[in-house]
């Protein structure tokens, strides 16, 4: 059974496309198998979170759509479409989770109504999108410059830049500097996938 992601940092990128990922997957091949869900992990672990869902039911449902995509990856006719077909995916889980809650009052199902519309899709499907597209940009990146924008961006509280520097062994006087140039690197990747104007 594939674990839920974690927060630990990917240490690797996704150098090969979901076609060569899923054609590999159907010749048996479990390292390939693996690289397919690190690559779409965050995706499909994002949907539920974002509707409000505890972490266990979150987990459940990340298994529940893993399970699905192992299932049917014989049948997937478009591999590159394969982010928006988790996403429908993971959102009917989602909706039939909210539904077991709600007949079995397991929980309070208005919290998740004042968090999420299930309803309202096209928004949620955007932003999950958008997120997706990040990762990959991020992942594209060298590992320096992805350490980098992991500590100064996606930590809570915000790191002190002499802190980030002795993360990275640099001075810290030249923080500034590599930063200015992973982010512009950053940046060009995101409007050649078409996700900045340029």
């Amino acid at each position: 059974m594939t674990a839920a992601p974690g927060r630990a940092r990917t240490r690797h990128s996704h150098p090969f496309s979901d076609s060569h990922l899923v054609q590999e997957c159907l010749k048996g091949n479990e390292a390939a198998w693996s690289e397919l869900i690190a690559k779409y992990k965050n995706l499909i672990f994002s949907i539920p979170v974002r509707y409000g869902f505890a972490e266990e039911d979150s987990a459940d449902i990340f298994q529940a759509v893993c399970m699905d995509l192992l299932t049917e990856l014989p049948r997937l006719r478009e591999p590159h479409a394969l982010a928006g077909w988790l996403i429908q995916v993971t959102k009917n889980k989602c909706f039939h989770r909210k539904q077991t809650l709600r007949s079995n009052k397991i929980q309070e199902i208005d919290e998740l109504d004042s968090q999420a519309s299930l309803e309202e899709p096209q928004d949620l499907v955007a932003q999950v999108q958008q997120e997706q597209m990040l990762r990959e940009a991020l992942l594209e990146l060298s590992p320096r410059c992805r350490q980098l924008v992991q500590l100064l961006f996606f930590e809570t509280p915000a790191r002190p830049y002499h802190e980030v520097a002795k993360d990275l062994r640099l001075a810290t006087g030249s923080i500034g500097f590599v930063r200015r140039r992973c982010l512009d690197k950053l940046r060009e990747r995101l409007e050649q996938m078409g996700l900045l104007l340029s």
